[in-house]
C-alpha cells in the first residue's frame, strides 16, 4: 500500500456529478455499505432535500423532499445497505428505504414537543438512534430511540426510549457513536463541552464517562487512535482539540493537543475546517480544511501540531462542506457550496472547469454562537 502522503498527493478529480437545475449547497454526505458497484451516495442539501447518487458513476438516482424544515445530518445504516436515516429541525428522524419506489419515509422517530434536532447519529450495530436538540428556554436534550421496529405498522411513528437532559447547557451540535462499541456515544455543544457516555448504564450521571472542554463552540467530533480510545473535535472558530481517553484512570493529562485557531498557526492558507478522518492502517489522524476559493487542505496531526500533507486543487470553486474518504479503495468524495459533487482518485485525469461559472449565491446563513465556558467542568 502506498504511503498516506502519496495517496493524497496523487488524488485528482475523476468524475463530477451532472449539475442540477437548482443550484444548492451540498451540506452532508454518507456512503452506503455493501458491494462496490451497488454503493450509494446520499447528500443533504440546503433546499431541504436528500439526493441519492450511484457512488461509482455519480449518476443521479432519486431525491427525497419530505422535510418541512432544515436537514441536520444523514447516515446510512451500518448493517443494511439500503436503509438511510435523516434528522430534521421539525423534531423528527426519518428512515428511508432506497430500494422502494416510494418517496415516503418508511419510519419516523418523533421527539418531544418543541424539540428541534440539529445533530444525530446511529450506533454501529444499528440498534440505537440518538439526536441532539437546540436549546429551548433552559432545556437541551439528547433523545434516544430503539432503531429496531417491533410494530406491525412499519410507518408508525416511533416514540423515544428516553433522554439525557443534564449533559449540556446549550445547543447540542454533534452526536457521534463509537465506531465499534455501540454503547459509547459522544456529544458536542456550543457550550464548549465534549461528553462521552456509556449508555448501558442505568442513569445519565452514571453514564458520563468523560467531560472534555474545548473552550469554544463544537462543530465536529470524531474518534481516533488504536481501538478508537481518542476523541477530537473542531470548533466553529476553526479550533482543534484532541484527547486521549485511555488516560482517564491515570495521573497523566488527557489533552494531546489544543489549537484555538488553526488559521493562525498553520503555514499553508486555511480559511475553515471541515472535519477529520482516522487512517487506521497508518495510525494517523488527518484534518480536512480549505479555502473559500475551493482548495482542499489535508493536514497531518500529531502531538506537536498540524502539518501540511496535501493541497487538492482544480475541483471546487467555493467552500467545501462535506467529504467521505474510503480507505480500502483510496477514493475521496467532496461536496460544496458550488453545488458540485466530486469523486477524486489517485492518478485520475484532472478535469478543469471555469471556476466563475460554478459560483452560486449563498442560500444558507450559518449562525455561530460562542459562549462563555468559564464554569464548565473539564479535565485537561
Amino acid at each position: 500500500m502506498e504511503t498516506i502522503e502519496k495517496q493524497f498527493v496523487n488524488l485528482r478529480v475523476a468524475k463530477r456529478a451532472a449539475p442540477t437545475k437548482d443550484s444548492t449547497y451540498l451540506l452532508n454526505m454518507d456512503v452506503s455499505k455493501g458491494e462496490k458497484n451497488r454503493q450509494l451516495v446520499a447528500i443533504s442539501c440546503s433546499n431541504k432535500s436528500i439526493r441519492i447518487y450511484n457512488r461509482e458513476t455519480l449518476t443521479f438516482l432519486r431525491e427525497y423532499n419530505a422535510h418541512p424544515n432544515l436537514l441536520n445530518g444523514i447516515h446510512f445504516a451500518h448493517c443494511c445497505e439500503n436503509v438511510l436515516f435523516s434528522a430534521c429541525s421539525d423534531g423528527t428522524v426519518k428512515c428511508w428505504d432506497t430500494c422502494l419506489s416510494s418517496s415516503d419515509a418508511v419510519k419516523v422517530f418523533s421527539g418531544f414537543p418543541l424539540n428541534v434536532f440539529i445533530s444525530f447519529d446511529v450506533s454501529c450495530n444499528d440498534t440505537i438512534i440518538c439526536a441532539g436538540t437546540e436549546k429551548y428556554e433552559d432545556d437541551v436534550f439528547m433523545v434516544f430511540w430503539d432503531a429496531r421496529s417491533n410494530s406491525k405498522n412499519m410507518s408508525a411513528t416511533q416514540e423515544p426510549l428516553g433522554v439525557y437532559s443534564d449533559c449540556h447547557n446549550d445547543d447540542i451540535t454533534q452526536i457521534c457513536f463509537h465506531p465499534s462499541n455501540p454503547s459509547l456515544v459522544a456529544s458536542g455543544s456550543t457550550d464548549g463541552l465534549v461528553n462521552v457516555f456509556d449508555i448501558n448504564k442505568d442513569c445519565e450521571d452514571d453514564a458520563l464517562v468523560a467531560t472534555c472542554n474545548s473552550n469554544s463552540s463544537v462543530s465536529f467530533i470524531g474518534w481516533a487512535g488504536k481501538d478508537y480510545k481518542q476523541i477530537y473535535c473542531l470548533t466553529h472558530d476553526e479550533g482543534f482539540c484532541w484527547w486521549d481517553l485511555a488516560q482517564l484512570d491515570t495521573e497523566e493529562p488527557i489533552t494531546l493537543l489544543n489549537i484555538q485557531d488553526v488559521r493562525e498557526t498553520f503555514s499553508t492558507k486555511v480559511n475553515y475546517l471541515v472535519g477529520g478522518l482516522y487512517h487506521e492502517l497508518t495510525d494517523k489522524l488527518l484534518i480536512i480544511g480549505g479555502t473559500h476559493m475551493g482548495d482542499i487542505q489535508v493536514m497531518n496531526c500529531d502531538i506537536n501540531g498540524l502539518s501540511h500533507l496535501s493541497t487538492l486543487r482544480g475541483g471546487h470553486a467555493a467552500t467545501v462542506r462535506s467529504f467521505h474518504w474510503n480507505l480500502e479503495d483510496e477514493y475521496l468524495l467532496t461536496g460544496g457550496e458550488d453545488a458540485q459533487l466530486l469523486l477524486w482518485k489517485p492518478g485520475a485525469e484532472e478535469i478543469s472547469l471555469p471556476k466563475k461559472s460554478l459560483k452560486i449565491a449563498s442560500s444558507v446563513e450559518l449562525k455561530v454562537r460562542v459562549h462563555n465556558k468559564s464554569k464548565a467542568k473539564n479535565k485537561n
